[in-house]
C-alpha cells in the first residue's frame, strides 16, 4: 500500500522547521507542497529541494473548497502512480489544513495510507506575540467560511486563512454582525518570522484597508465585556435568566413555577400575534424576546428540578425539525409548498402511529391541545360528531346550556353557603353576596366552581358550532364592543367634569344603556 507522509513546515523561518520534516523532505521520495509561498520554502528550494506545488490551483480555482478538493485528488493520484510520497504544508499538518482533512477522508477508499508527520503550528507564535494564554478560552475560525453564529465574544478569537484583502473584507462584514464597527482587532502577519513579522491593532472597519495582508495573516479579536455585544448572545441571555432565579436574584422570578407562568406564556404568544397583525417589525422583535423569556424561565425551572435543561429543549426541537422535514434533510423530493406540507403531515402522522397503542388509535388522537381552549373544545366536538356522538338538533344544545347555567349557579350557591353568607336551603344567591370572591374558596370549592363553569363554556362552544359562529371572533367582537362603549362612557363623564370613580352605579348603567340604544338606532338607519 502506497503511503503519503504529511509534514509541517512550521510557522516560517528555518529555526522553526522541525528536524523530522527536513529529514522527510530529503528522503528521496517525491515531494509535493501546498504552496511555494512560505518563508522557509525559498531557503529549501535554494538548497536543491525538488518539489511540486499546487499554487496553480489558487490562481485558477474560484472557491477554496474546490481548490482543496483538487489537491487531495492530485495527491491520491500521485501516490497511486509513484508510490510513497511526501506532502508538506505550512505550520502543522492538522492545524487549519483542509487539504489534509480531505486527504484523510478519501484515502481509505483509494487504498492509500496517510501518515501525519512532525510540524509546528503557527498558533504557538501567534499566542506568544499576542501574550494570550489559550487556557482562558481560545476560539479558532476559518476566515474563508466565517459565520456570525460561530462567534463567541467572551473568548479569545483567532481567525486564520485570511489570505488577502478580499477575504479580510468578508471577515470584516461578518464580524460587524456581532461587534461594533469600531471594535479593536489585531492583525498579525508572519508571527515569529524574523524580518517578516508585523502586528497592528486597528478598528474593525479598517480591516480590509491594510495592503500588507497575505497568506501568513491571522486576525485576532479580543474578548469583550460590552453589554450591547453580549446581549445579542443567546447563552448570555440564558445566563441572565439563571441569575434571576438564584438565592439573591429577583424575588418574583424565584417564586415562579411552570403553573404560575402558564398565563404569561399565552399572554406573550398573543402579543406576538398582535405585533404580526400590526406589521411593526421592531415591536415584533421585542415581543418575540418576551416570549423567549418564558421559554428560558421554564427551562431554568426544569433544570433546577432535574427535569430537563435548555440544551434538551434545543435538542428536542432540532430532532423534530429533522424528523418532520425529510424533504429537506432526507431523500424525499418535493416541488411545491403544498407537497412540502403533505410531507410534513405524513412525517407527523408516522410519529402518532409510533406513539399509539398497537392496533388502536382514538378518533381524538389528532386534536392539537396546544391552542386556545375554545379551539380545543371545537376540535373535540367535531371529532366526536363524526362518529355520531352529537345532539339531534340545536334545541338540544340550548337546553343543555340552560342546564349548565343552573348547575353553575347551584355550585356557586353551595360555596357561598359554606362561607356563611347564605343558608344551605336557600334556592337563590342573595343580593348580599356581591362582595364574595372566588379567592375565598378552599381548594375543593375552587375545583367545583371551575368544573361547572368549564362545562358551561364547553356547551357555549357547542352552541357556536351548531350555529356556525366562530367563537374566537365572536368574543373579540364583544371585547371591541365593550371597549368602544366603555371608553365612550368615560369621555362623556370627563366632558362633564366628573370622575368616573365618583359616578354612581345607577348613572353608569343608565348611560351605558343609552349608548346601546344609540348604536342600535345608527345600525338600523344604516
Amino acid at each position: 500500500m502506497a503511503t503519503i507522509e504529511v509534514v509541517g513546515l512550521g510557522p516560517g523561518g528555518e529555526a522553526s522547521l522541525p528536524v523530522g520534516t527536513e529529514q522527510a523532505l530529503r528522503s528521496g521520495r517525491p515531494v509535493y507542497v501546498r504552496t511555494y509561498v512560505h518563508p522557509v520554502m525559498e531557503q529549501l528550494l535554494s538548497r536543491g529541494l525538488q518539489a511540486v506545488s499546487f499554487d496553480d490551483l489558487y490562481e485558477r480555482g474560484e472557491r477554496f473548497e474546490d481548490v482543496y478538493d483538487e489537491m487531495a485528488r492530485r495527491l491520491l493520484d500521485a501516490a497511486a502512480r509513484e508510490g510513497d510520497i511526501v506532502y508538506a504544508v505550512p505550520g502543522h499538518p492538522l492545524m487549519a489544513e483542509q487539504s489534509v482533512q480531505n486527504l484523510l477522508q478519501r484515502a481509505p477508499e483509494a487504498g492509500i495510507d496517510v501518515r501525519i508527520g512532525p510540524g509546528q503550528s503557527f498558533l504557538d507564535s501567534v499566542c506568544s506575540v499576542l501574550h494570550i494564554d489559550p487556557v482562558e478560552g481560545l476560539h479558532i475560525l476559518d476566515g474563508t467560511r466565517l459565520d456570525a453564529s460561530a462567534l463567541h465574544p467572551l473568548l479569545h478569537t483567532l481567525i486564520v486563512q485570511v489570505f488577502n484583502r478580499a477575504v479580510a473584507s468578508d471577515v470584516k462584514l461578518t464580524l460587524m454582525e456581532v461587534f461594533p464597527d469600531d471594535a479593536d482587532v489585531v492583525v498579525v502577519r508572519a508571527a515569529g518570522v524574523p524580518g517578516l513579522e508585523r502586528v497592528e491593532r486597528v478598528p474593525l472597519f479598517e480591516l480590509d484597508r491594510m495592503d500588507w495582508i497575505d497568506h501568513l495573516t491571522t486576525v485576532y479579536v479580543p474578548p469583550v465585556e460590552d453589554g450591547q455585544v453580549l446581549a445579542g448572545q443567546p447563552w448570555y441571555v440564558a445566563d441572565l435568566v439563571r441569575r434571576l432565579r438564584e438565592p439573591d436574584g429577583c424575588p418574583w422570578d424565584r417564586q415562579q413555577t411552570h403553573e404560575s407562568l402558564r398565563p404569561y406564556v399565552l399572554e406573550e404568544a398573543y402579543e406576538v400575534a398582535q405585533a404580526i397583525d400590526e406589521g411593526d417589525s421592531d415591536h415584533l422583535a421585542e415581543e418575540l424576546g418576551d416570549l423567549w423569556l418564558q421559554v428560558l424561565l421554564h427551562a431554568q425551572i426544569a433544570s433546577e428540578a432535574g427535569e430537563f435543561t435548555l440544551r434538551d429543549v434545543h435538542a428536542a426541537l432540532a430532532s423534530k425539525i429533522l424528523r418532520r422535514h425529510p424533504h429537506v434533510f432526507g431523500d424525499v423530493h418535493v416541488d411545491s409548498a403544498a407537497a412540502a406540507e403533505a410531507s410534513w403531515r405524513a412525517a407527523k402522522a408516522a410519529e402518532r402511529m409510533d406513539a399509539a397503542d398497537a392496533g388502536w388509535t382514538s378518533v381524538l388522537a389528532d386534536v392539537k391541545w396546544a391552542q386556545p381552549a375554545f379551539e380545543v373544545s371545537l376540535a373535540l366536538q367535531e371529532r366526536a360528531a363524526r362518529v355520531g356522538f352529537d345532539w339531534a338538533d340545536v334545541a338540544g344544545v340550548t337546553d343543555k346550556l340552560a342546564e349548565e347555567v343552573e348547575e353553575f349557579r347551584q355550585a356557586l350557591r353551595r360555596q357561598v353557603a359554606a362561607d356563611g353568607n347564605v343558608s344551605d336551603d336557600a334556592s337563590e344567591l342573595p343580593a348580599g353576596t356581591a362582595s364574595w370572591t372566588a379567592s375565598r374558596l378552599d381548594r375543593a370549592g375552587q375545583h367545583e366552581v371551575e368544573d361547572e363553569l368549564g362545562d358551561l363554556l364547553f356547551t357555549i362552544v357547542n352552541l357556536a358550532r351548531w350555529t356556525g359562529v366562530d367563537v374566537e371572533r365572536a368574543l373579540q367582537r364583544s371585547n371591541r364592543k365593550f371597549f368602544r362603549r366603555f371608553t365612550e362612557m368615560e369621555k362623556f363623564f370627563q366632558r362633564n367634569g366628573q370622575d368616573l370613580n365618583q359616578v354612581s352605579g345607577a348613572e353608569l348603567e343608565t348611560y351605558w344603556n343609552q349608548i346601546k340604544v344609540e348604536e342600535k338606532t345608527i345600525g338600523d338607519l344604516e
